[in-house]
C-alpha cells in the first residue's frame, strides 16, 4: 500500500489533537471520570521530584481539562477506595492505567535479572540477594513502609540522590513488580507487596506473550501520538526500537499502523489508526517539561522546529532559558519559553524570565500568556502573578 503524503502543519495538527490539545478545555467541571479518560487518552503521567512549581504529574492534565482538584488524581493513584492508576515504568517513572499492569510483566520478569534497570540497582541484586530478600520479607511483615522506616538501614551511600543499599533493594523489588507504591508521604514513595496493593482481578488478568504486550504498549503509544516515527513510538514507553521492528511490522500488517511520509521527515512515519486531523488548533497551554507532548526531545524538533532542553540540571551560569521552563503551546506552535515558581510563603506565582520564540510577537501572546499564569495561580492557590521579566 502506498504511504500516505502528510504536511508538516498536518503532522503537527494530528499530533496536537491525539494529545488532547487541538482546542481549548470543554469548561465543564472536572470530576473523576474526565481525569481516567485523560489519563486513559494519554497513556502515562510521567513523574518528577522537583517541586519548584508543582510535581509535573499534575500539570499535564491542567492543560487539557483545564482547572481540576489535584486531590482527585491523589485518590485515583494513591487512595484507600477504588484505585484506578498505578505507579511503574512507563516513560520513566509514571502514574498509568491500571488496566494496562498486565501491559508491563515483561518488563517486571527481564528486571528479575537485571535487565532494564540501573546497574547500581541490578549490581545490588546479584551481589546481594540476601539483602534483597530480607528487605522483601520486612516489607511484607510490616508494609506499607517507607525506606526510611526500614529496621536495618545503613548509612546513605552519597551516589544515587544518596540511596542506602537498602533503598536500592527496595527500588529494585519495585521494578520486577513484587513490590509497589501503595502511597505517597510528601512523594516519598511507601511501598507494600503487590498483593496488597494492585487488585486481585487485575493481577488474575491473563498476560499475553512478550510480543503481544509489546504490540499492546505500542498501539497506545500510536493512539497518544497520532503519527510518529518508529523511534518515536519506541520513545513513549521506553522500548528498545531494534525489538519493536517486528511488532511495528505485525501492526502495519493488521491495519493497526499506516506508513506515511512527512515533509522534511527524514525516516518513515506511522499514523495510527483512528488519527483525526482537525482543520486547524487553538489551544493555548503551558506544558510541564515531563509533559508528554514534549518529552521527546527529537520529536519535538521535527513537529515544531523547536530545540528544547531541560535546564534543572544545568549549572545556572550556563542556563539559557531559566531553571524550570515550560514551553508556552499557543494554537500549533511552541511560541515562548517560560520560566515559572511557586513562591508559597508570599502567596505569588513568579515569572521569572520569558524568551519568545523567532518571528514571535510579544502582542500576540501575552494576552493568551497570562490569562494562563493567572489560571494556574488561582489553580496553586496563589493570590497573584508577579513578572520579573
Amino acid at each position: 500500500m502506498r504511504a500516505e503524503d502528510i504536511s508538516p502543519g498536518e503532522a503537527r495538527r494530528i499530533a496536537l489533537a491525539a494529545q488532547d490539545l487541538a482546542g481549548p478545555p470543554s469548561g465543564r467541571e472536572v470530576d473523576a471520570r474526565a481525569v481516567v479518560a485523560a489519563v486513559r487518552r494519554l497513556g502515562a503521567l510521567q513523574m518528577d521530584s522537583v517541586n519548584v512549581l508543582v510535581r509535573a504529574h499534575y500539570l499535564p492534565l491542567l492543560a487539557r481539562l483545564g482547572p481540576y482538584p489535584r486531590e482527585t488524581l491523589d485518590r485515583l493513584a494513591w487512595g484507600s477506595g477504588r484505585r484506578v492508576l498505578f505507579e511503574y515504568w512507563g516513560h520513566m517513572c509514571s502514574l498509568l492505567p491500571l488496566e494496562t499492569y498486565p501491559l508491563f510483566r515483561w518488563r517486571m520478569e527481564r528486571a528479575e535479572s537485571g535487565k532494564g534497570v540501573w546497574r547500581f540497582i541490578a549490581r545490588l541484586s546479584r551481589d546481594k540477594p540476601e539483602l534483597v530478600a530480607r528487605v522483601e520479607r520486612e516489607v511484607r511483615q510490616r508494609g506499607p513502609i517507607t525506606a526510611g522506616e526500614l529496621a536495618d538501614r545503613p548509612r546513605a551511600s552519597g551516589g544515587w540522590w544518596g540511596w542506602s543499599e537498602h533503598k536500592a533493594a527496595l527500588e529494585y523489588l519495585f521494578w520486577t513488580g513484587r513490590l509497589a507504591t501503595a502511597e505517597r508521604r510528601n512523594f516519598e514513595r511507601v511501598y507494600d507487596v503487590a498483593e496488597r496493593v494492585i487488585p486481585e482481578k487485575v493481577r488474575a488478568l491473563p498476560v499475553p506473550d512478550v510480543a503481544a504486550q509489546q504490540r499492546a504498549l505500542l498501539t497506545r503509544a500510536a493512539a497518544a501520538l497520532g503519527i510518529g516515527t518508529a523511534a518515536d513510538l519506541a520513545c513513549y514507553f521506553q522500548l528498545s526500537p531494534v525489538e519493536i521492528r517486528p511488532r511495528i511490522a505485525e501492526l502495519a500488517e493488521e491495519g493497526t499502523l499506516r506508513e506515511a511520509r512527512v515533509e522534511g521527515w527524514k525516516q518513515p512515519a506511522w499514523l495510527a489508526r483512528g488519527a483525526r486531523l482537525p482543520r486547524s488548533a487553538g489551544a493555548a497551554a503551558l506544558l510541564s517539561p515531563f509533559d508528554s507532548l514534549v518529552w521527546d526531545r527529537a520529536r519535538v524538533q521535527r513537529l515544531f522546529g523547536f530545540h528544547y532542553r531541560i535546564s534543572i540540571y544545568t549549572p545556572a551560569h550556563l542556563r539559557t532559558h531559566g531553571y524550570y521552563v515550560l514551553p508556552f503551546l499557543l494554537g500549533d506552535r511552541l511560541v515562548a519559553r517560560v520560566d515559572l515558581k511557586s513562591d508559597r510563603a508570599n502567596g505569588a506565582l513568579l515569572l521569572r524570565s520569558l524568551h519568545f520564540e523567532p518571528g514571535i510577537r510579544r502582542r500576540e501572546v501575552m494576552p493568551r500568556l497570562r490569562e494562563k499564569l493567572l489560571e494556574m495561580a488561582r489553580w496553586l492557590g496563589l493570590d497573584r502573578v508577579l513578572e520579573r521579566t
